[in-house]
């Protein structure tokens, strides 16, 4: 730092400079009378110096109000420095550091954290706005129209006409009357019985046998739950429906089970803990009704709404998700039934497993991206614009995960808000606060459970592919692969992974399906059902 007496000699000189300036400038120029020219020169020739010694002065104020600032900064910095020894106490002590579970509560979410509900966008309705992605969807209605060009040339070949038959579509979604007549009964029980049980768990101002009505309410919860958990389980068994009628039973099933949960976690504490005369409000039906359809498992009373419905835009959503449908039953068509129908009578041999698995990658891909496609955008979204529900964040940019963790997240945010919410922090809470671990635990045994119960309903048989890739696999790689692990080549392995999983599925699903239909049991024993057929059906 420059010595203080340097500091006042230079101000001084600046202050002389700035006193002989305008002496200066009243003194007369020569020749000026004469020419008059030379005026506009001499002014010119004083503007020049004038303007270099102005900049100097501008450069010196500059360098005196910085020197000034970090002066009085150095000062105040040693005297809390100084003040800091002083009271630290003469012991011998470890350094005091910044504790770990500081640095942890701002990465991770509070335990009291709630969804927000916004207006905004699809993702992929924003990215649909940029032409170079646009090509990409396009890429996947030519691969369309190419499935259904070779479907009607081969149909030429072979029968000499042009015949487009969806035997396979027909097949799946057989006897789709009786599953909507059986959904009815489902969704009325959904829409009766937890706002009543809610009505019935009010506690009065007066004294009352308020005790009676919450045992009564509990019981018509405990019937709804069992009209739910049996009754399409009957149906799909005892009427043998396809697999795209029983989705739509067991979809609607875990769906109105996780609303009328997260119904009652809302607003059940508050009415029952509410004291009588407080005047706790119950929801009204007709929110609870809006619940029911709306593309959210998280109860709130009210939700961001759009200002009107594009019908268009519905109708698009309901065209593509159609046509996601067949795009599927073409890959099935074309790329499983062809392999995998006789598999199951030839002798058993790694090398054919290895290489059906392999074969199954690509269609179990596009067979991932359909179901992401066709139900996480255009169905959810199209209920979403008939609704005027604001928030349309289904999904995040999962394709771009570089973790399973991050995956999981962003997959399905629609479920994941509901297992973070109901099951991760509920967990938290009973545990005190602690064991995040076991928590993300209870949430992984959740997660396969249902996914498990639900492949199990839709094929018709136990074979816990799901189960074992979800605890095996998706479990420690879940815990290994975390949000630290970053850069292009873990979102290649990730990508590289998903393949695998996704050709594991495929391929021992179908080998499955196909061995109970080619040797079915003489007679129907427990061991019978949950042992896999495929394992020894080869003649």
């Amino acid at each position: 730092m420059e010595p203080r007496a340097a500091q006042v000699q230079r101000r001084e000189r600046l202050g002389r400079q700035q006193e002989d300036r305008p002496s200066r400038e009243g003194e007369p120029h020569s020749g000026g009378a004469e020419c008059p020219g030379g005026v506009g020169g001499n002014a010119e020739v004083h503007r020049g110096p004038d303007l270099v010694q102005w900049t100097q002065h501008m450069q010196a104020v500059k360098t005196q109000l910085l020197e000034q600032a970090q002066g009085q900064l150095m000062e105040l910095l040693d005297q809390a420095m100084w003040e800091a020894v002083q009271a630290y106490p003469l012991q011998d002590r470890p350094v005091p550091s910044v504790p770990p579970d500081s640095l942890r509560k701002t990465r991770e979410p509070s335990l009291g954290k709630r969804k927000v509900f916004i207006i905004r966008k699809s993702l992929l309705d924003e990215l649909m706005e940029v032409p170079h992605f646009r090509t990409i969807y396009h890429m996947f209605v030519a691969g369309l129209c190419v499935f259904i060009i070779s479907t009607l040339a081969i149909d030429l070949i072979d029968e000499g006409r042009l015949m487009m038959e969806f035997d396979l579509l027909t097949f799946s979604f057989g006897q789709l009357p009786l599953a909507l007549v059986t959904w009815v009964p489902m969704f009325l029980s959904t829409l009766l019985v937890p706002y009543q049980a809610l009505r019935l768990w009010e506690r009065p101002q007066s004294g009352g046998a308020w005790t009676l009505r919450v045992g009564l309410g509990c019981l018509l919860l405990a019937a709804h739950t069992v009209v739910l958990g049996i009754l399409p389980v009957h149906v799909a068994v005892e009427y043998q429906l396809p697999p795209a009628s029983r989705c739509v039973l067991v979809f609607e099933q875990v769906r109105l089970l996780m609303k009328s949960y997260s119904f009652l976690r809302e607003t059940g504490p508050g009415t029952l803990w509410a004291r009588g005369g407080e005047g706790i409000r119950a929801p009204s039906f007709s929110s609870y009704l809006y619940f029911l359809f709306c593309p959210t498992l998280i109860y709130r009373e009210t939700y961001p709404r759009t200002p009107n419905v594009r019908w268009n835009y519905v109708a698009k959503n309901f065209a593509q998700a159609l046509g996601c449908v067949l795009y599927a039953c073409f890959i099935l068509g074309r790329l499983c039934v062809p392999v995998f129908a006789n598999m199951s009578q030839e002798p058993f041999s790694t090398r054919a497993l290895v290489l059906s698995i392999m074969h199954a990658t690509l269609p179990g891909i596009f067979m991932l991206l359909l179901i992401f496609f066709a139900f996480l955008h255009c169905w959810l979204n199209a209920f979403a614009e008939m609704l005027r529900f604001g928030d349309r964040m289904f999904y995040r940019d999962w394709w771009n995960s570089t973790s399973f963790s991050n995956y999981y997240r962003t997959w399905n945010v629609v479920v994941h808000d509901w297992l973070y919410s109901y099951v991760y922090q509920d967990g938290l809470w009973l545990l005190g606060g602690r064991a995040r671990g076991a928590a993300m635990l209870g949430v992984f045994l959740v997660s396969a459970v249902v996914h498990e119960y639900i492949f199990c309903f839709v094929l018709g048989f136990f074979y816990p592919v799901m189960l074992l890739l979800f605890l095996v696999f998706g479990g420690p790689l879940n815990f290994t692969m975390h949000d630290r692990r970053t850069g292009p080549a873990w979102n290649v392995l990730m990508w590289t992974l998903l393949f695998l999983g996704q050709g594991i599925q495929v391929s021992l699903y179908c080998q499955e399906w196909y061995a109970r239909r080619h040797c079915p049991l003489p007679q129907t024993t427990f061991w019978g059902l949950v042992t896999p057929r495929s394992w020894s059906c080869h003649t």
